[in-house]
């Protein structure tokens, strides 16, 4: 077992001294908020649907929604559903239910009737705040608990600010500390089905904080909203740094119209996965640099693995890409790598205030934005946490600066009828550092009696376009020939799959590997041998 602490001052070298004195640590929400309001009160907190609002217009409508809140009956404590899309009034309605020291628990839109329903029983809701385009998905509710108190977040807080203030009633922001609830969020875990990851408000805050290490450019940004705000990514990473930080935040509805909102707002800095940081590139190299706005200086990228590619090809448009590596259950930030063109395959340095142990290869975590419990679901909170530290599931290495490396899923491990033990996302990662790589995934089929290491690989095609190559499939072989004949003999794949098309991918865009491997995919001629 390795013990690792993290070293407090290591992103001091990477911002100057005012913007490090001006990151500072708060309780909650509440303080944070209140703290946002007095000093950006004029400046653009959120744009949305043509319409942009300032840090004090989303406090006024906050200041009504919250008498509407407490108008409803609920109290401080109470876990209160959040079932909306991104918009502003997910915004209002998120800062007035944490404001109030209640629970945002946070429904992702996607969600049908009967996970809705099933969702409001099991977390225990006293209310749920919807969008009025989801309304036909609380049915069951309606159903089942005709008292249950529903509020309508776009015709509530467009209803109240278009009252007279002398007849709407308002309400301010309360105290909270740092181990009240604060949000739950959806997330898969080490192991299982979805479940619901606690939040306390120290930990949100802390999450927060660290977004603001690492880089140069931190406070008065203009960001743009592209992931969704009921994952921790979008959450914490895009909406409360970008408030923390007296940033104006544009709020693109429709991923589809991504160019032409960044067209438009001019961001400076974009929170994404790798999958649409490659698109956003691809589109770039077609169109011109300003595909990405003449503003763009940072792009912070997570949730899945990030190629070196895609770091060295974004530094040549001049816009510094992170990677960085968070779980739901840390608050989304674990570590960030400002050395990413040195080191651009690790993750970085541990945040500061996190201690971690490696177990059997296993990343284990302990600090202040570590979660709180998983709401309703003892036998899982049992295997998640040991000795006070959170057993992450993640295969990873540490080099002696420091620097976090992943190589894998402990879930995901092939043990071959050899008895060897191989993480494929590490032979993912070596097959990745092939340019002409965008993704790939190993897996293990037994064909004609024989087990068979089998890699499918997506090629990039920009690559192949801007050399002029047209046999790709041969080239793609040659290349990862070369690199499969460096590795362990036990560690080579036997069959190289290139595909024509994209894999199967999660809502937060990573590969699915249940979804794509054989069993699964049946005779789908996705893959083209």
């Amino acid at each position: 077992m390795t013990e690792i602490k993290a070293n407090d001052s290591v992103f001091d070298k990477y911002a100057d001294a005012e913007t490090l004195k001006r990151i500072v640590s708060y309780e909650s929400v509440s303080e944070m908020w209140d703290k946002c309001v007095e000093m950006y009160a004029d400046s653009s907190a959120v744009a949305d649907n043509g319409s942009d609002y300032s840090y004090m217009d989303i406090e006024n409508e906050a200041s009504f929604f919250r008498a509407v809140l407490l108008s409803a009956g609920l109290k401080r404590g109470d876990y209160v559903g959040l079932y909306a899309p991104n918009s502003k009034d997910f915004v209002v309605s998120f800062i007035a239910i944490t404001t109030l020291g209640m629970c945002a628990v946070l429904l992702p839109p996607q969600l049908l009737k009967e996970s809705v329903f099933g969702c409001a029983m099991k977390f225990g809701l006293k209310a749920l705040v919807y969008a009025k385009a989801l309304e036909g998905n609380l049915a069951l509710i309606k159903e089942k608990k005709p008292s249950f108190p529903l509020l309508c977040a776009d015709e509530t807080v467009s209803g109240i600010v278009g009252a007279s203030e002398t007849s709407a009633r308002k309400a301010g922001v309360v105290k909270v500390s740092r181990d009240e609830p604060c949000a739950v969020l959806f997330t898969g875990g080490t192991t299982g089905p979805s479940k619901g990851a606690l939040l306390s408000n120290g930990a949100v805050m802390c999450g927060t904080k660290n977004g603001c290490y690492g880089y140069k450019n931190v406070f008065n940004q203009r960001y743009l909203l592209i992931l969704p705000l009921t994952h921790v990514f979008g959450l914490i990473r895009t909406l409360l740094t970008s408030l923390y930080t007296g940033s104006s935040l544009y709020i693109c509805r429709n991923n589809k119209d991504m160019f032409k909102d960044i067209a438009i707002h001019k961001p400076t800095l974009l929170v994404m996965v790798p999958a649409l940081a490659e698109m956003a590139l691809n589109l770039s190299k077609q169109f011109g640099r300003n595909m990405l706005g003449d503003d763009l200086r940072t792009v912070i990228a997570g949730a899945a693995v990030v190629s070196p590619y895609l770091v060295s090809e974004y530094k040549n448009l001049g816009i510094d890409l992170f990677p960085g590596y968070g779980l739901t259950e840390s608050a989304n930030l674990v570590s960030g790598n400002p050395e990413m063109c040195r080191e651009p395959v690790s993750v970085g340095f541990l945040y500061p205030g996190m201690s971690a142990r490696v177990v059997d290869g296993e990343l284990w975590i302990k600090g202040p934005n570590v979660f709180t419990r998983y709401v309703a679901d003892e036998e899982e909170n049992k295997r998640a946490f040991e000795d006070g530290y959170f057993k992450t599931g993640d295969l990873v290495r540490f080099s002696d600066e420091g620097l976090l490396y992943i190589v894998g899923r402990k879930k995901e491990l092939i043990v071959l009828s050899s008895g060897e033990k191989i993480s494929p996302a590490q032979l993912e990662t070596e097959f990745n550092k092939a340019d002409c790589i965008q993704d790939s995934l190993v897996y293990s089929v037994f064909k004609n009696g024989h087990e068979t290491l089998t890699l499918e690989v997506l090629p990039r095609a920009a690559y192949f376009k801007e050399r002029g190559i047209a046999d790709v499939k041969a080239f793609v072989s040659e290349e990862l020939g070369n690199i499969n004949g460096t590795l362990p003999s036990t560690h080579r794949v036997n069959e190289i799959i290139v595909r024509s098309s994209d894999f199967i991918r999660t809502p937060s865009m990573k590969i699915d590997r249940a979804k794509n491997t054989p069993a699964s995919q049946g005779a789908s001629g996705k893959a083209e041998k």
